[in-house]
Order: C-alpha cells, then sequence, then structure tokens
C-alpha cells in the first residue's frame, strides 16, 4: 500500500519560510517523479513544483527563485523549502507520485500522478 505523509505546514508572515516533508512508503520512491501541488479555496489545483529520478526540476513562474525542491532516496523523502513567502502562496499542499520517472512534457501536469497524500496547509499573512 503507498502512503505519502506531508508534514511541515504552518502559518507564517509575509517573508518567512517553511519546509515541507513528505515521506513515502509502498513503492521504489527512487524510481518515481515527484511534485509538490496546492490548491486554495475557490481555485484550481496548481503544479508548483516537480523533481525527477535524476534530480531535474521544474517550477511554475510564480514561485521561481523562491521555493526549492529536493529529494533524499535513501529516506524516501521529497522536500519543499519555501523562502520569501507571499500571502498569494497560502493553498493546502500536497506531495503526488509519477511512475514516469524520467522525461515528461509537461512534468507538473496533475493527471500524470497517481499517489497522492492528504495535504498540508500553509497559511501566509501580510
Amino acid at each position: 500500500q503507498v502512503q505519502l505523509v506531508e508534514s511541515g505546514g504552518g502559518s507564517v508572515q509575509a517573508g518567512g519560510s517553511l519546509r515541507l516533508s513528505c515521506v513515502a512508503s509502498g513503492l521504489t520512491f527512487s524510481m518515481y517523479r515527484m511534485g509538490w501541488f496546492r490548491q486554495a479555496p475557490g481555485k484550481e489545483r496548481e503544479g508548483v513544483a516537480s523533481i525527477n529520478r535524476d534530480g531535474g526540476a521544474s517550477y511554475v513562474d510564480s514561485v521561481k527563485g523562491r521555493f526549492t525542491i529536493s529529494r533524499d532516496n535513501a529516506k524516501n523523502t521529497l522536500y519543499l523549502q519555501m523562502n520569501s513567502l507571499k500571502p498569494e502562496d497560502t493553498a493546502m499542499y500536497y506531495c503526488a507520485a509519477d511512475p514516469v520517472g524520467g522525461w515528461r512534457s509537461r512534468p507538473r501536469d496533475a493527471k500524470n500522478y497517481v499517489y497522492w497524500g492528504q495535504g498540508t496547509q500553509v497559511t501566509v499573512s501580510s
């Protein structure tokens, strides 16, 4: 049984930082592309960042230069370091796993991801 468990969310002021973690079990983590998604109330789910099995990363434009996705295959853990947070980053953040670990034409397309965590809330106040 595959499980993805996120942690690290919370409430911060604008300009602050948070580090999200996602621990995976029940799958060969190192072979999967992993992604972070977010969804704010009343908005569509958005692919924030993706990392392939070789460490290549992709980001949505709104977080480039502020967020960093990384993975530790020895610990089956995915991370999202979020700096210079803005109120518009407020959302529920989810990690997800894509069985195609290599190249994707649309690496942050949610349709590619078959396993999802339950989410962790991030709230940024102004």
